[in-house]
């Protein structure tokens, strides 16, 4: 019998041994999807029925496409959107029907591998940042509806912008072995036991809108960690906040609340949208009304199991000086606050312009960590395309490093009532970087 020591170290070899073992398989099995057979290019693009194509524009709408592929309002669907990621910059790509530098030569199986293999029609892998492991699971009904639409846009030349990505994650054959970790090739199948809306709603979110995308945390390579669904992520260095019983939200949501904030970004007691969630809002604003309300009622079924936690939030209204005895940080913070927030914040929010959320209801003060309210407050809440709607202007001319980080701290102790955030000057910094 072996030694306790021995055994030990027969067991980290067999441990060794069998990690080397998944490793290997996983780069063969990811190896034998590096490389894709190009398809036949098509000569001219097909007819499409009015009432497809139409399908197709209400689909595109939830799955957001507009806000990744168009960088220029002027030329919708032309590509050119830079999406950060931890391995560096991606480029969207142009998808309307233009022939050399577009999706003019796809045809519906091309577009279609696109989408659920994330395979470009001459064969070469698609970085992920396209979210093709959710469009895997849409229907070929949608998937046509979706092709007539995009086939349908008026076509316009615009060459892929080169990516900028670190070494070795420049390799594209590499997502290969991405694909083999993190794409599984299943259909959505329905819940027996839920709703049909509620089902609509799960499809909705899956297949098109990818929601947990965003608000699900991802692994060391990219990938959605799938045991932590809907535990909250990141977008464009916003926090995304969980949407499952660990949200932050300082208010319970209701379905009717859901349905206002998705369609029009603002509803009673909750915060407006702002950074990338504004783009989600403003798509899904054109969306079939139906499918946003499944979405509401898919989306709500989580966000109603998060527990009732003690907040300043059923209690707005002004928020108080700091205590005499409190660090100079916090009463430089409320002096930034009564200069520069409270005149709106405290005014109580109306219909009408000039009023805001109190800042007690306002879930950037309760999420985990600081970046969203930092992006707020440097760069404002601007409505899309100069449209009508809640506005608040930037403060990054205005405050400087520390009293951005003073009035932080402030917010979060005296208006969400939590422990302050660690590091908050370090998260500053990286809030004003480009």
């Amino acid at each position: 019998m072996l030694e306790p020591s021995r055994r030990t170290q027969a067991g980290r070899r067999r441990f060794a041994a069998g990690a080397g073992a998944l490793l290997a398989a996983s780069a063969v099995a990811g190896c034998a999807t590096m490389w894709r057979p190009a398809l036949e290019p098509q000569a001219h693009v097909p007819v499409f029925d009015a009432a497809t194509v139409a399908s197709g524009e209400r689909l595109a709408a939830l799955g957001n496409c507009a806000a990744c592929h168009t960088a220029d309002p002027a030329r919708p669907y032309a590509g050119g959107v830079g999406v950060a990621t931890p391995f560096g910059t991606v480029y969207s790509t142009n998808i309307t029907p233009a022939a050399d530098t577009g999706i003019g030569r796809y045809s519906e199986a091309a577009f279609t591998r696109a989408l659920r293999e994330g395979v470009a029609r001459d064969g070469h892998l698609l970085y992920p940042a396209f979210p093709y492991d959710h469009y895997t699971r849409l229907t070929q009904d949608d998937i046509r509806a979706l092709y007539a639409y995009f086939m349908t846009r008026p076509p316009l030349d615009a060459p892929a912008h080169p990516n900028d990505l670190r070494f070795p994650f420049n390799f594209r054959p590499l997502v290969g072995v991405w694909n083999t970790l993190y794409l599984k090739r299943e259909p959505w199948m329905p819940d027996p036991r839920r709703s049909a809306a509620w089902n609509r709603g799960a499809y909705v979110a899956d297949a098109l809108a990818h929601c947990s995308a965003c608000h699900s945390p991802r692994t060391r390579l990219g990938g959605e960690d799938r045991m932590r669904f809907l535990d909250g992520g990141e977008a464009e260095d916003w926090y995304a906040p969980s949407l499952n019983a660990n949200s932050p939200s300082p208010l319970p949501w209701t379905h009717e609340q859901l349905v206002a904030y998705l369609r029009t970004g603002i509803a009673p007691e909750h915060a407006v949208a702002g950074g990338p969630m504004q783009g989600v809002v403003e798509n899904l604003g054109r969306a079939d009304p139906a499918d946003v309300d499944a979405l509401a009622t898919w989306l709500h079924s989580y966000l109603q199991q998060a527990p009732a936690r003690a907040t300043n939030a059923a209690r707005p209204g002004a928020l108080p000086a700091p205590a005499a005895a409190d660090p100079d940080q916090l009463k430089q913070g409320y002096d930034v606050y009564a200069g520069a927030c409270a005149r709106c914040h405290e005014a109580g929010r109306a219909a009408t312009s000039g009023t805001a959320l109190p800042l007690q209801q306002a879930v950037a003060l309760y999420d985990p960590d600081p970046r969203s309210l930092l992006h707020i407050v440097r760069d404002g809440i601007a409505p899309p395309g100069g449209a009508p709607a809640r506005w608040m202007p930037a403060f990054a001319g205005i405050l400087d490093d520390g009293q951005a980080a003073a009035l932080a701290a402030y917010l979060r102790r005296y208006g969400a009532a939590r422990p302050a955030w660690p590091d908050l000057e370090d998260s500053v910094r990286k809030a004003r970087q480009p």
